[in-house]
């Protein structure tokens, strides 16, 4: 081999590691099926070597493969830092920003402050990523990321909003049709709604407390999709306090026995706070989840 490979076939290959197929990688990349193909069978040639083994079922990746990849991820890293560290100050309040959040809080909780801020700062795009798993910041992953468990990365800076309650509530059709429990005993004769195979953090609220998956008449792994369970009185669920007084029709359940508390920390690469368009979103979203734990 007389010279390196570019930069385009690793991307390519590190597309293909994350996201499992060419057609998963080739979306992501914004590039034709084909063309991926190309840019893996050039960098098996150019490093002469397989790097993924073809089935019917798809590309299994091999050893060397695997070997391989801590290396691009930080050829990776290392490219988005160099892009980001030439534009985040020099494009001023303009470019993009990747917030990771959790379902509820980006549906929730976000949308206000993130809607004041683009009134503030239109030149910035704002790019979502919600999900309930904990993205890696010094993969790149994301820029910023509102977590609920403090980070224990040495490159990451965190930091500390608060805490929001958690109670449990029923919708007042709910109420109205099987009453409300007043006692845990009670409560566990209602229809509850809960996590299906991940373990919610509702389920570890408090020692005297215990709520196990055979608990559940109403099992669903997605927050959002447990929160629509319980507007529609379909049970009692647990809910964010600040999310569950918006709504008048959501009464609370057993409030003197079951209240637990969820951190929210605020997260970025240390190698990201000299971007301004970086530190603008961070102060304004510290501004908006003190607020919104305070309530």
């Amino acid at each position: 081999m007389t010279s390196s490979p570019p930069w385009d076939l690793y991307r390519s290959f590190l597309a293909v590691m994350r996201n499992g197929t060419l057609t998963a990688a080739a979306a992501r990349l914004g590039m034709s099926q084909p063309s991926l193909g190309r840019h893996v069978d050039a960098l098996e040639a150019a490093l002469g070597m397989a790097l993924f083994t073809r089935s019917r079922h798809g590309l299994t990746p091999t050893a060397q493969a695997l070997e391989l990849l801590p290396h691009a991820e930080a050829m990776a890293a290392a490219a988005e830092a160099l892009a980001r560290a030439a534009s985040g100050e020099t494009e001023g309040t303009t470019g993009s920003v990747r917030l990771s959040a959790s379902e509820i809080m980006g549906l929730e909780a976000l949308p206000p402050m993130l809607a004041s801020f683009r009134r503030r700062h239109p030149g910035v795009t704002l790019e979502l990523s919600l999900t309930n798993r904990v993205e890696d910041l010094l993969r790149r992953d994301a820029d910023i990321a509102i977590r609920h468990l403090r980070p224990r990365q040495e490159a990451l800076v965190a930091r500390r909003i608060g805490e929001v309650a958690i109670g449990l509530f029923a919708h007042r059709s709910y109420v109205a049709l099987h009453g409300a429990p007043e006692s845990q005993e009670e409560l566990l004769s209602h229809a509850l709604i809960g996590w299906d195979r991940e373990v919610g953090v509702a389920a570890e609220a408090i020692a005297d407390f215990p709520l196990g998956h055979e608990d559940f008449r109403i099992r669903c792994d997605s927050h959002p999709g447990q929160l629509a369970a319980l507007r529609a009185g379909l049970g009692i669920g647990a809910c964010q306090i600040p999310i569950a007084a918006r709504d008048p029709d959501l009464l609370p359940v057993l409030a003197d026995r079951f209240r637990l508390p969820l951190e929210i920390w605020l997260c970025v690469h240390e190698d990201l706070r000299a971007s301004r368009r970086i530190r603008l979103l961070m102060d304004h979203l510290a501004e908006g989840l003190s607020a919104y734990v305070a309530r």
